[in-house]
């Protein structure tokens, strides 16, 4: 059992702020996201990640617009399966296409937000609580191996690294989203001007909407850039500081 003083330490800790990140950081966390989202091979294993984020931003419109969420699948490959129920039309089958691809971006943005405000134990704990609550929908043993692995090393991040180990940590993962969100929308394309992937989101929505695949194509690409651009304004903060551009 906690004490009132232990859940009082314990509340402190999530929600007091950190000292500002050296501007060095920023910078060097920054070209480590760009290196491994740009690289084949360091790609190849941390798109996983994005992955994760897709499925559960397709999950999480499913829940809110009232679908019947039977679970996600994550695979070796790097793809992935949301399975949900209702009807197969309408705001709510919409809602829950569109979402995937902008998942990783928005899910960036807001740990931007949270860094922005040097919160960085409570995103790292977030991070972990979205995991845990992501962890009772996958069915399939990969997925649950995948969301095993990434949400034990954020929580080993959280618990056993020191602050400057922490800090690296957060601005990197958080870069990575940003600039990760944007890589598979080109990918996107890319395949289904191949004729790979007949039934992408973005095919589903064409199919569901007066406008053309490659309308929705751009739709998640202009917005993940506009995301990308908020989220570097808000990560660059002690950059900007620095330099006398911000007060």
């Amino acid at each position: 059992m906690f004490s009132i003083d232990g859940l009082s330490t314990l509340w402190d800790k999530l929600f007091s702020a950190q000292p500002d990140p050296p501007p060095l950081l920023v910078l060097v966390t920054a070209v480590l996201a760009l290196a491994v989202v740009a690289t084949r091979l360091p790609w190849r294993i941390a798109r996983n990640a994005i992955t994760i984020a897709h499925e559960g931003g397709h999950a999480l419109a499913a829940l809110l617009t009232g679908r019947r969420l039977h679970g996600i699948r994550l695979h070796s490959d790097t793809s992935g399966l949301t399975l949900s129920a209702g009807r197969p039309s309408g705001p709510g089958m919409i809602l829950t296409l569109l979402t995937g691809y902008l998942a990783p971006s928005l899910v960036g943005l807001a740990g931007a937000w949270l860094l922005a405000g040097n919160r960085i134990t409570l995103l790292l704990w977030v991070a972990v609580a979205l995991l845990l609550a992501m962890l009772v929908l996958i069915r399939n043993v990969y997925g649950v191996l995948s969301l095993l692995v990434t949400g034990g090393a954020v929580l080993a991040v959280s618990w056993y690294a020191t602050p400057q180990v922490q800090a690296a940590f957060a601005w990197t993962g958080v870069w990575f989203l940003l600039l990760g969100g944007v890589r598979p929308v080109f990918e996107l394309q890319s395949l289904r001007g191949r004729g790979r992937m007949p039934a992408s989101d973005a095919d589903q929505l064409a199919g569901l909407t007066p406008f053309p695949a490659l309308f929705w194509v751009g739709v998640f690409g202009v917005v993940n850039v506009a995301v990308l651009v908020v989220g570097a304004l808000l990560l660059a903060g002690p950059i900007l500081t620095d330099a006398g551009l911000i007060g």
